[in-house]
């Protein structure tokens, strides 16, 4: 038996996420192995070393410093996110990811990237937290016309949830027999098509595999959707995902916002906790 938990992206709205790692951590509740994508890689991996709250943490602390997001960095650098902040002060210096907990934890951590130059998920698996894993999170977390792509080795990649939101099937693949899914929209969240294509093919016009990866996200993505709730009424995984829209900006400023969502994934994971222990 392999236990697994797979972590949905989402920008702010994985707040929700942290909030059920929290539950997790002070339940005692170990994962053979985990898979991030996007904002579940950049918080998920908090899981793997250990640290309970500190996405919560640094977020209320930064959310209004411009050096952390502002249109400001995304005019100077490209990036809404900082890449420095982020990347650098933030867990090497302003609040310390503890690379060697992560490191030491026999729990296999992946994260989910997209190349794009195929439009197709790429998988990679942290070990150490250093500098080629960080690279790999903040590739899975680099958000499409307001990031730059990362170049990693001689790949160039963007934001996983693009090929890869909701990778159930990917740890299914992997032997993971006991898996919890974690989604930060409801049930019945059905995905449209992108709407700001014409901006999206500006910024990209480089890449078009990976235009027709953001043209097909919204199919994709509802078969995921589909797939899991199938996979969950027949017993096969545990799903924790809000029961009504989260409503919280990808770039939110608004401390008590952050709270309110990590609330939300707090009661949702002491509500599912006797299902989760029974993995």
């Amino acid at each position: 038996m392999k236990k697994g938990i797979v972590m949905e992206g989402g920008a702010m709205r994985g707040m929700f996420t942290c909030g059920i790692i929290d539950v997790l951590l002070e339940n005692k509740i170990g994962f053979d192995g985990a898979v991030g994508v996007s904002a579940g890689a950049t918080f998920g991996c908090n899981l793997k070393s250990g640290q309970h709250g500190r996405p919560l943490r640094y977020n209320k602390k930064y959310c209004r410093d411009r050096h952390y997001h502002s249109i400001r960095s995304l005019l100077m650098t490209g990036d809404i996110y900082n890449v420095k902040f982020c990347y650098d002060d933030l867990p090497c210096r302003l609040d310390v990811w503890d690379t060697k907990a992560f490191a030491e934890n026999p729990m296999e951590f992946y994260v989910v990237a997209t190349d794009v130059n195929t439009g197709k998920p790429v998988y990679h698996k942290c070990t150490d937290g250093g500098r080629e894993d960080m690279n790999w999170i903040r590739a899975s977390a680099s958000m499409p016309a307001v990031s730059r792509p990362v170049h990693i080795g001689e790949g160039i990649y963007l934001d996983g949830g693009t090929s890869d939101s909701i990778p159930l099937r990917f740890m299914e693949e992997k032997g993971y027999d006991r898996i919890l899914v974690i989604e930060t929209q409801p049930k019945d969240f059905i995905k449209k098509k992108q709407k700001y294509m014409k901006f999206i093919r500006l910024a990209l016009g480089k890449y078009p595999e990976m235009i027709k990866a953001m043209e097909n996200r919204y199919i994709m993505y509802n078969r995921e959707k589909q797939y899991i709730r199938e996979r969950e009424e027949t017993g096969e995984v545990i799903v924790i995902r809000p029961e009504a829209p989260l409503n919280i900006s990808p770039v939110e400023r608004d401390e008590n916002e952050l709270q309110r969502v990590y609330d939300l994934g707090r009661e949702a994971g002491l509500k599912n906790i006797g299902k989760i222990k029974k993995l």
